[in-house]
């Protein structure tokens, strides 16, 4: 148990870093539904950085800040788990859309393009790339999504010693996630590099790149669907219980 700050350090750590609460609140919003409020996230995550004020080492060689935002955004996805957000019809959508595109890519050996899977699923274009935008608010990757690691969520202290299994199966799906990003189309490979590593949010991906924010929107979507597919294949039971 990492040994407890005193109250007026702790005070000012907060102080300090409201700001960053209001930061990691908003750059989740724009990932998730409207029917998300900001202020719940911001609620949340002000609690984590209390719980990161209150318990935060510096002779554990990491900055608060860095510290703190494992935890703020580890409160933040707690609770979004705990009310999950994404209707069970958004995620058959999106597990219907996956099945598509695998039918597509074994029948032609190429990536499926969004011509390719409207068509198969005999609906018009725009229709299709709403459904990309509706289903894009299902939990995507549980280690990517909300920007963070499971294994991060908490102090070291209070977690059990990974088994070596588990141990050799995380570090498999990570490299299995590098790759799925890897072999995305370069421009939906660009985007998800700005969104998640850069951290920019739509609008400001569009101005980088000169397109719409609902453009954007489309082909982050078009980007998670690829990784989920692919990630699905290799780890099924993962994105089975993310789903369900």
């Amino acid at each position: 148990m990492y040994p407890i700050a005193e109250p007026m350090m702790a005070e000012n750590l907060i102080e300090e870093h409201s700001g960053l609460v209001n930061r990691i609140a908003y750059h989740l919003a724009a990932r998730l539904p409207a029917s998300v409020v900001v202020d719940d996230l911001i609620q949340v995550g002000m609690i984590g950085l209390l719980d990161a004020s209150q318990h935060y080492d510096a002779s554990q060689g990491a900055a608060f800040t860095t510290y703190a935002t494992i935890r703020i955004r580890g409160a933040m996805l707690d609770e979004l788990r705990r009310n999950d957000w994404a209707p069970k019809s958004v995620h058959k959508k999106h597990r219907d859309l996956m099945k598509v595109v695998s039918l597509i890519e074994t029948k032609t050996g190429r990536e499926a393009k969004p011509k390719d899977i409207a068509e198969e699923m005999g609906i018009p274009l725009d229709e299709y790339f709403e459904l990309i935008q509706e289903t894009n608010s299902c939990r995507i990757l549980s280690f990517i999504d909300l920007g963070t690691d499971d294994d991060n969520l908490h102090d070291n202290s209070n977690i059990s010693p990974i088994n070596p299994v588990e141990g050799v199966q995380k570090q498999q799906f990570r490299e299995q996630l590098v790759t799925a990003i890897n072999i995305l189309p370069k421009r939906e490979k660009l985007i998800v590099s700005l969104y998640y590593d850069e951290e920019l949010n739509l609008r400001e991906i569009g101005e980088v790149l000169d397109i719409s924010e609902s453009r954007v929107s489309q082909l982050l979507g078009q980007g998670h669907l690829r990784m989920r597919k692919f990630i699905s294949e290799k780890f099924p039971q993962i994105i089975e219980q993310d789903l369900d």
